[in-house]
């Protein structure tokens, strides 16, 4: 689980936590098709969060494969 808020800022969604802050509170961040406004939101393994037009899933690094060769 990690919250909202700091899985913007590891997705590279937003430059740091005090950015993520008033984005999320002016309903520009989605979390599975829906407007969130809680940035302590709790994010589970398979959500997705879109801001700007770009999207994140959420997803387990010990079971993340991406086949790619870096």
């Amino acid at each position: 689980m990690i919250r909202l808020g700091q899985f913007l800022k590891l997705a590279s969604l937003v430059e740091s936590g005090a950015e993520a802050r008033p984005v999320i509170a002016a309903g520009r961040v989605r979390v599975n098709g829906e407007t969130e406004t809680r940035r302590g939101r709790q994010l589970a393994v398979g959500d997705v969060v879109e801001l700007g037009g770009q999207a994140a899933r959420v997803v387990d690094e010990a079971t993340f494969t991406d086949d790619l060769p870096w």
